[in-house]
């Protein structure tokens, strides 16, 4: 009776193993298949079968990168976590850090960007560092983001904004430059306005498409104008 059971158990191990197998090699076939037709949710669907019948941490990191490629960040974090795991890919690393920042999520994800950049230093991770240590306060951090990047910037490496109803692209060496006008006014928000402004000036001249310079120096010239309304009013009268 006993062999009989063990012989039962065998067969049956042996029939899961050999459907396991079967899916397997089907969902890898669509998964080709999907990827021939640029069907991007057929992708995902087939990732994600083949990460419940044959898990890795490889194909959870390409599953992320999906969806973190189609904007689905809340998705992409769901699939590999966002805490910082020393033997995280570097493909697991970019997808914190974006999809962090792009759920506003600043403080969580300079610590990916950090380490981005310790992996792979260039100047358009020292960008993103420079944009959220700005938004942080982190001033001493931003600035030495900044003087990388302005040092680093490649003249074919361009920067994407999206304020106006069509996107555009300025060097990158320009939306440094911008930043750098962003850090000098953080750093004395009254004594410094004219100095930001001289460098938004700079920054025109290399790239005269730069929307957001001029919507910056509009409201610089603003505040400056609110300030000395506010500073003749409180003169002594004689």
């Amino acid at each position: 009776m006993m062999r009989f059971l063990m012989l039962i158990l065998l067969v049956s191990t042996a029939s899961l193993n050999a459907q396991e197998n079967g899916l397997l090699k089907h969902f890898e076939g669509y998964y080709t298949q999907m990827k021939t037709q640029g069907d991007v949710q057929g992708i995902i669907n087939a990732m994600t079968h083949l990460n419940v019948i044959a898990p890795s941490q490889a194909r959870k990191d390409t599953l992320a990168y999906i969806y973190m490629s189609e904007g689905q960040h809340v998705q992409a974090l769901n699939t590999i976590g966002y805490d910082k795991v020393a033997t995280d890919s570097d493909i697991a690393v970019e997808v914190k850090a974006i999809a962090l920042k792009a759920v506003k999520q600043p403080q969580l994800a300079v610590g990916h960007f950090e380490e981005l950049f310790k992996r792979n230093p260039n100047a358009p991770v020292a960008y993103e560092l420079a944009e959220l240590n700005l938004q942080l306060k982190n001033l001493a951090e931003a600035e030495k983001n900044i003087t990388y990047g302005l040092a680093n910037s490649k003249e074919d490496e361009n920067k994407a904004f999206y304020e106006t109803q069509t996107p555009y692209q300025v060097p990158l060496k320009s939306a440094f430059m911008y930043l750098n006008a962003l850090l000098t006014y953080n750093k004395d928000t009254k004594a410094n306005i004219d100095a930001a402004v001289d460098i938004l000036d700079a920054t025109l001249k290399t790239a005269p498409n730069f929307n957001l310079v001029n919507l910056t120096k509009n409201e610089l010239l603003r505040q400056k104008q609110v300030l000395q309304a506010q500073a003749s009013q409180q003169q002594p009268k004689n």
